[in-house]
């Protein structure tokens, strides 16, 4: 089967897009070599390089991947010269121009002067683009199912619910995740039900923690230091906090609904009292404070620090016991 020409990765997760991309060049191999990556950010602009490896084939017909990020962020002129130069591209590229975008009701959000370009029309009439709205509670299970079978490791029977219960929905933290889990089953190479409650309390971060800390009122510094302490020392855990935190949130709404939720009988218990306790309100202010956060980095507004600082203000302002 041939490649696409090109090729558009709509998807807000960035591990997921990445694992497409790796997944679509190990498919389509070159008698004239390995893939060279190349990576570009549509914040900053694409540098002339883009271009010369986009329509010019070099000596040794090298093949190249181009892959730009963030492509939503592009100016109109690139787009326009993008649509242009993806005619005349070299058989020797392949460009996969991500768009990292929100979903919203099931339908990405592509911003409507992207769908009005040349190579968007294109692309959508010959198949080339793929669209995931990235990982959740019915997808988590058959992303832990192909990972397993890539890392050569099994499930004990009803362990895979379990765990995908407990996983966040971020694919690099949910990996994360599962690497722990795999570890901790042994040299047998299967991860049983009983490993599950390790999903929810092994990342530093413990997200359930940091809320009974600040609703009882005491160990306010302790917490915060923990928090700004870690996610300083390392920004991708900035978005794993806000990956826990959304699950943790999308977890109470369903048991204020009534809806079940697999968890272990005291923590179920003391998850429910805190759902009551904020009501929908309160759990939907948990989600516009995240979503905050990871808008005011990605766009550059607010440094990891400076949106974390913010993001932990307006929780312990939410969580804060209430007071005559």
């Amino acid at each position: 089967m041939a490649k696409d020409g090109f090729s558009f990765i709509v998807c807000p997760d960035g591990q997921l897009l990445r694992d497409r991309i790796e997944g679509q060049l190990a498919a389509h191999s070159s008698s004239h070599g390995a893939w060279e990556r190349h990576v570009y950010w549509g914040d900053e602009g694409l540098a002339a390089s883009f271009w010369e490896h986009l329509t010019l084939q070099g000596l040794f017909a090298t093949p190249k991947a181009l892959v730009v990020r963030n492509a939503q962020n592009l100016a109109a002129a690139d787009w326009k010269k993008l649509s242009e130069s993806l005619r005349q591209a070299s058989p020797t590229s392949w460009a996969f121009i991500c768009l990292e975008v929100a979903f919203e009701r099931g339908k990405a959000k592509v911003p409507a002067a992207v769908q009005k370009t040349a190579c968007w029309k294109f692309a959508a009439g010959q198949g080339w683009i793929w669209e995931s709205p990235g990982l959740d509670e019915r997808s988590l299970q058959g992303f832990a199912s192909a990972w397993a079978q890539k890392r050569g490791v099994r499930f004990a029977p009803g362990a895979l619910p379990a765990i995908c219960a407990a996983l966040p929905a971020d694919a690099t933290a949910a990996r994360n995740e599962l690497e722990k889990l795999a570890l901790a089953g042994g040299a047998d190479g299967v991860i049983s039900a009983d490993t599950s409650a390790l999903g929810d309390h092994a990342a530093d971060l413990d997200i359930f923690g940091f809320i009974r800390a600040v609703q009882s009122g005491t160990q306010h510094d302790k917490v915060w230091r923990k928090v700004m302490g870690s996610s300083s020392a390392n920004d991708g855990l900035v978005f794993q906090f806000l990956g826990m935190l959304q699950r943790e949130a999308r977890m109470m709404w369903q048991l204020l609904s009534g809806e079940s939720v697999r968890l272990p009988a005291a923590v179920l218990q003391s998850k429910t009292r805190t759902a009551q306790q904020l009501r929908y309100r309160g759990i939907m202010r948990m989600w516009d404070l995240a979503l905050e956060a990871e808008k005011g980095i990605k766009s550059g507004e607010r440094s990891p620090d400076q949106a974390m600082e913010a993001l932990i203000g307006g929780l312990l302002a939410l969580f804060a016991p209430r007071r005559p």
